[in-house]
């Protein structure tokens, strides 16, 4: 028998007879798991979603939860038979309930299929929103009606939660603080959720896994850390943004060659041929700071993140990396600086196309 807690098998998700993503497959094995899906806007995200929610049909494929078929082409449960609770980006609440009438109206909900709900003043509290209770979806912000709307998804205690884009309307300086809450509670209660997001931080927090939809094709399915320091193709790799691709020429078991950067060490994700030419993936993490070193960049830019200040440099070629240096570091080099890279580079895993 098989224990997949959601299955979803061949699927070709659309909208209005246009196709977004092609001949999806994906799995969660256990109740509680967070699955989080990144891609740019407009790539198709939200239609899966609204697919999985119920409120778009499928032609091809299957989606199961907990060994029953909600969606397939011959088949096709209404989503008020789902219990899957879906948050949109844009916060589909009732105008004319107050924030406390509209939270609660997911645990009346819950009293008519007789699920256990979980307690609204948990939640309430948690996400900091006791103070707006009797407020009516006017008189709040768009980051407070986001944590509204979160919180009505969340205590209908769902089979399955969807959230569309959750935190995209908090500030900033709140964000980090709300994201540790909500996995604390999706943990807490083993709500099993997939999360739609632009935000490559906050699904490699957040997630247990991460799914990459690019060219409406689900690219990459995998640990967070492996989607980040194994990225599986050259247009991940861009779509991430976290590093760049330098020529290089391997020149043995464990070694390579870049022009500008010399001798590299380390270990290849996959094998090349020595005396092959590749394109190597340089991350802000894999080069080291020395100032002593006779291999000497120029600072073409300079930022402050808090913990680190991430440097900008450019090579003789004219080729852009960057490094990422403790912000307690004794010399802080400015623009148009000369900058020392310790040499040989050592990179734990060689991530090469």
């Amino acid at each position: 028998m098989n224990k997949n807690y959601l299955e979803i098998n061949n699927v070709d998700f659309q909208v209005g007879g246009k196709v977004k993503v092609k001949n999806l497959s994906l799995k969660i094995q256990n109740k509680g798991q967070i699955i989080c899906l990144l891609g740019p806007s407009g790539i198709g995200k939200t239609t899966i979603l609204r697919s999985i929610a119920g409120l778009e049909k499928i032609d091809k494929g299957s989606i199961k939860l907990k060994n029953t078929i909600l969606s397939s082409k011959s088949e096709h449960v209404e989503p008020e038979n789902r219990n899957i609770s879906l948050s949109f980006q844009e916060n589909a609440l009732f105008p004319h309930y107050t924030v406390k009438k509209n939270i609660y109206f997911g645990t009346d909900r819950n009293k008519l299929n007789g699920k256990k709900k979980i307690e609204p003043k948990k939640i309430i509290k948690i996400l900091n929103i006791e103070k707006i209770l009797d407020k009516y979806p006017h008189q709040i912000s768009a980051g407070e009606a986001q944590r509204v709307s979160l919180t009505r998804a969340l205590v209908s205690n769902p089979d399955l939660l969807l959230l569309d884009e959750p935190l995209s309307n908090i500030d900033e300086n709140f964000k980090e603080e709300i994201q540790v809450k909500l996995k604390q509670i999706l943990k807490q209660f083993k709500i099993t959720t997939i999360v739609v997001t632009h935000d490559s931080y906050e699904a490699f927090y957040l997630g247990d896994k991460c799914g990459i939809i690019l060219d409406q094709k689900l690219k990459q399915f995998d640990d967070p850390y492996n989607v980040y320091h194994y990225p599986n193709s050259i247009k991940v790799v861009n779509f991430l943004n976290r590093g760049v691709l330098l020529p290089a020429k391997v020149t043995g078991q464990y070694t390579l060659e870049n022009e500008d950067l010399g001798l590299i060490k380390g270990n290849f994700v996959n094998e090349h041929a020595v005396g092959s030419i590749v394109k190597l993936l340089l991350q802000p993490e894999d080069l080291e700071h020395d100032d002593k070193s006779n291999l000497q960049l120029d600072v073409i830019d300079k930022k402050f993140k808090g913990t680190n200040f991430i440097y900008t440099l450019k090579t003789k070629s004219g080729k852009y990396v960057s490094v990422f240096v403790h912000s307690h570091h004794v010399h802080q080099h400015q623009i148009n600086d000369k900058f020392g890279i310790k040499k040989p580079i050592h990179i734990k895993h060689l991530v090469c196309f």
